[in-house]
């Protein structure tokens, strides 16, 4: 996708300029000399961890710390951490509207699984608020929508009675609250989507 080979190209971007960084020192050193043998593959991580996608904060602190060895400073995280800010690799803000933007349209994600992936990702409240605006109610709509549609399609034959019925009514609820959906408003477009579908297959509601 055209909008995915940008993200990646600024990223390269962005590493190529944090690579420079790192080989110049930037300046003022934020570790001493003993520390840099350690720093060194804990920056060629990050480097990896972010050309694959971009990484909050959080994550990449967390993935970071996890690979420190017994007896390795915490510090030379924060180090890593504080090097790839000043470059431009790491951005919360930037981090949380492309999740949306891609789980959203790729995943089918509801807000309200977005919400809470991007929580786990360590990202802060207000940031993941104002990623979440991207999406509205008629994105919210068509997407369950699309879901509970297909899920009614797999129904091959008018339900014989009402636990027939009710049994593929189960099923397709299932499907939209697996996505994070509301059960009141998957309900009812679960409902729309099984009239529909047993209208094409002759049958009547």
């Amino acid at each position: 996708m055209p909008g995915d080979d940008t993200g990646r190209t600024d990223r390269l971007e962005r590493l190529r300029a944090a690579i420079e960084a790192v080989q110049s020192g930037g300046g003022e050193p934020l570790v001493d000399e003993l520390a840099e043998e350690r720093l060194a593959p804990l920056t060629a991580k990050a480097n990896r961890l972010i050309e694959q996608r971009d990484r909050s904060v959080a994550e990449l602190r967390r993935r970071l710390t996890d690979s420190l060895d017994e007896g390795d400073d915490p510090a030379l995280v924060d180090a890593v951490i504080d090097r790839c800010l000043r470059a431009g690799m790491l951005d919360d803000a930037r981090f949380a509207h492309e999740w949306v933007r891609q789980r959203a349209a790729n995943q089918r994600r509801s807000v309200a699984v977005l919400r809470r992936e991007l929580r786990e990702k360590g990202v802060a409240a207000p940031v993941i608020e104002e990623a979440l605006e991207q999406i509205s109610e008629g994105d919210q709509d068509r997407v369950l929508g699309e879901l509970v549609t297909k899920k009614a399609g797999t129904v091959k034959t008018v339900p014989a009675d009402r636990r027939d019925y009710d049994r593929a009514l189960r099923r397709i609820v299932g499907v939209a609250a697996r996505r994070g959906f509301p059960q009141g408003r998957s309900l009812t477009a679960a409902r729309q989507a099984l009239d529909a579908r047993i209208a094409e297959l002759g049958g009547a509601r």
